[in-house]
């Protein structure tokens, strides 16, 4: 299967093991935008409002392309600090387009672990994700 996982960006230091355990299940993996820029966060927060509208909008018209060649996504949420508090399960906005255009597209939806307690709970349920528990056996 063609895997694409989707993630914030504070989990892309877990990308590399989980991509190489999908690899040895036979899966075909794909990571997320600029998994393969270390610097990107850099570069955006270096940019002009009108470059950083531009970086944004190239990131979901890439993200409509990775969702539209894979069968799947892989959604990485893990439990994170932010402005103080911690998050658990957490989903991005970006994420969550993501999430959202691989439903749109009949794509299957997995996420690693359970579903966030925030402010789109019912979206995401809606989507109907498979929930895996951190057992990526369960991707088929």
């Amino acid at each position: 299967m063609k895997v694409l996982i989707v993630c914030s960006t504070a989990f892309y230091n877990k990308i590399d093991s989980i991509k190489e355990e999908l690899e040895k299940l036979g899966h075909q993996v794909t990571t997320p935008n600029h998994y393969d820029d270390p610097d990107f966060n850099d570069d955006a927060y270096n940019m002009t409002d009108e470059e950083y509208l531009e970086f944004f909008k190239s990131c979901y018209y890439e993200s409509r392309q990775k969702v539209s060649n894979v069968d799947a996504i892989l959604v990485l949420n893990y439990s994170k600090e932010k402005n103080g508090k911690k998050l658990e399960n957490y989903i991005g906005a970006s994420t969550f387009l993501e999430m959202y255009e691989a439903f749109m597209n009949n794509k299957k939806i997995y996420m690693m672990n359970g579903y966030p307690e925030n402010m789109l709970l019912d979206e995401i349920k809606g989507f109907n994700p498979l929930i895996l528990n951190e057992d990526l056996t369960k991707i088929k």
